[in-house]
């Protein structure tokens, strides 16, 4: 027997799945797991809760908060940079792997981010400059490239997480705590190399090589090793279906 609420419920899984989505590409675009999980308690979670008690259970509540709520993160990614791509070279292999897969991301959100934020609105405003009854023609173009903009935004937008989770990653929040960790241990050797140099140009070298050693890049790669391991052991993990919801 057929559920009459299969369309209803099938539409909130889509509306899910787009707000997961958007919530990716506000990832790669460096805004704080904090940040975007604050954008859901309050924009959903909050509002949704609220509506309720008011109006009670409506058909598309649901959906039209999570629209609002998927807007309003899109506004925070057109006002956020886009980080700069990691281009430190240093002998860790595992780091520019992992450097590479976001370069690979963030050239895929940047497309993204074109099409959104540039063909779209341009098209549309042609299609809105367009009148007149001699213009049909004209219009089903532009309407028909706007569809065609609309789905390839959609498809891009369901794909980018694929480009981690080919290397095990269950989805681009996993992947930015890993890179994120190993990140900050690269540039912590850095500063310290930085700071012995400028100390050992202040002191003569007999006395230097004494008092003080350069910070030993074996540790650096021990603590990455570290950070590598439970990476490894969390990917072993994550054979089920990871329910980002649920956060």
């Amino acid at each position: 027997m057929n559920n009459p609420k299969a369309a209803e419920i099938e539409a909130d899984n889509t509306a899910r799945q787009e707000w997961n989505r958007t919530a990716d590409m506000a990832f790669i675009s460096g805004i704080s797991e904090a940040k975007i999980l604050e954008v859901k308690q309050t924009e959903i979670h909050e509002k949704a809760s609220q509506s309720i008690k008011r109006k009670g259970w409506l058909p598309n509540l649901f959906r039209g908060i999570v629209a609002k709520a998927k807007d309003f993160l899109q506004n925070l990614i057109r006002e956020k940079d886009m980080l700069p791509k990691p281009t430190l070279d240093i002998d860790m292999a595992e780091f520019r792997h992992m450097r590479n897969l976001m370069i690979k991301a963030q050239d895929k959100a940047a497309e993204i981010k074109h099409l959104q934020d540039e063909v779209l609105p341009k098209l549309k405003s042609q299609l809105a400059e367009v009148k007149g009854i001699f213009k049909d023609k004209e219009r089903k173009s532009l309407t028909e490239q706007i569809e065609q903009t609309e789905k390839k935004i959609s498809e891009k937008l369901e794909k980018l997480p694929y480009v981690l989770k080919k290397d095990g990653y269950p989805d681009v929040q996993a992947f930015m705590r890993i890179f994120r960790e190993m990140e900050s241990v690269v540039e912590q050797y850095n500063r310290d190399l930085v700071e012995w140099e400028y100390q050992s140009r202040r002191k003569s070298a007999a006395a230097n090589k004494e008092q003080r050693r350069p910070p030993e890049k074996q540790s650096v790669l021990k603590h990455l090793h570290e950070i590598q391991y439970r990476s490894e052991t969390d990917k072993s993990h994550r054979k089920k279906s990871f329910d980002r919801d649920s956060q």
